[in-house]
């Protein structure tokens, strides 16, 4: 057994045996009905594949969705599309609209929900909403080379029913002409595209193109160019999980995306690409035990961006 498959065996074999399992999300109706003791990894690196745990079940992707539209809008927009949301962490919950009434309707970063609003209006310029939702969707199966990855209707439902406060932020916006878009349009493609259901496994592999410079290793496909890869990276490392986002990579030292169904997708440039998921959420919005494998990970196998522990 590689160090690889032993270090995700045991740590999912720990994960399975910890009482601290955070709290399952419940704004979301259909996101409460997960089990709090699932958890799966998998990890995409130099020898190959490594999973263990639920590492095959889907799971809804949520905010880890954003780490591709992201990618889509700036191949459609490129620089042009810091015209429309900042760069910077937030300081504020994932839903605040405080930040947009001082600064004008600008979102302060792609990774809130305000941030991938805008985003998400970019993609959605010159499209219908169900062409706009085709195109992120297929851009995840080519990059996971998985057709099967799909919207769950039922959570994309569920989202509209009860997305009071994004409805909020986006009508914010479309008052200060951050959006170009009708709301409703672009509401409904950011709740389809965060209600995508995909496992660590698939995610995993869709994530590989920011591990290995912008790049797919198996077909040598650039996805993006090497610089934006690394802008991305910076982003997920400042931004990637909210309030969270220093204690992340004070812990972890890995760039990472979070979502509220539970899952994080975790870059080690150069070296792997990490997905794990675990339903039970700490106070900040983020994967309890996710947070806690990875840093085990990134531990056992040296990945931290900031240096290997020294013993």
């Amino acid at each position: 057994m590689t160090a690889l498959n032993a270090a995700v065996r045991e740590i999912a074999d720990e994960m399975a045996s910890r009482p601290d399992r955070g709290e399952v999300a419940d704004y979301i109706p259909e996101l409460a009905r997960a089990d709090p003791g699932a958890f799966g990894i998998a990890v995409i690196g130099p020898e190959g594949i490594a999973a263990a745990g639920d590492a095959d079940a889907p799971f809804s992707i949520q905010s880890v969705s954003k780490v591709f539209t992201l990618t889509l809008a700036l191949g459609l927009a490129g620089d042009r599309l810091w015209n429309r949301v900042g760069r910077e962490p937030s300081g504020n919950p994932f839903n605040s609209i405080v930040q947009l009434e001082r600064e004008r309707g600008v979102p302060r970063n792609p990774f809130i929900n305000a941030g991938a609003i805008a985003v998400t209006d970019v993609i959605l310029s010159g499209h219908q909403p169900r062409e706009a939702l085709g195109e992120i969707l297929r851009f995840l199966q080519f990059i996971a080379e998985d057709e099967t990855i799909y919207i769950d209707d039922a959570v994309a439902k569920s989202e509209r029913r009860t997305g009071f406060r994004n409805a909020a932020l986006a009508n914010y916006m479309k008052s200060f002409g951050v959006l170009e878009n009708p709301v409703d349009f672009t509401l409904g493609v950011y709740f389809h595209h965060c209600a995508i259901a995909m496992s660590c496994r698939q995610l995993a592999m869709a994530g590989r193109y920011l591990a290995h410079s912008g790049r797919n290793p198996t077909t040598g496909f650039n996805v993006v160019s090497p610089e934006r890869a690394r802008r991305i990276n910076a982003l997920m490392l400042t931004c990637g999980h909210y309030d969270g986002s220093g204690e992340f990579a004070y812990r972890v030292g890995l760039p990472g995306k979070s979502g509220v169904g539970g899952g994080i997708l975790a870059i080690a440039p150069g070296k792997a690409s990490i997905a794990v998921w675990s339903p039970g959420l700490d106070a900040n919005g983020n994967s309890h035990l996710g947070r806690i494998a990875l840093e085990m990970l990134a531990k056992r196998m040296g990945w931290s961006i900031f240096g290997a522990d020294v013993p």
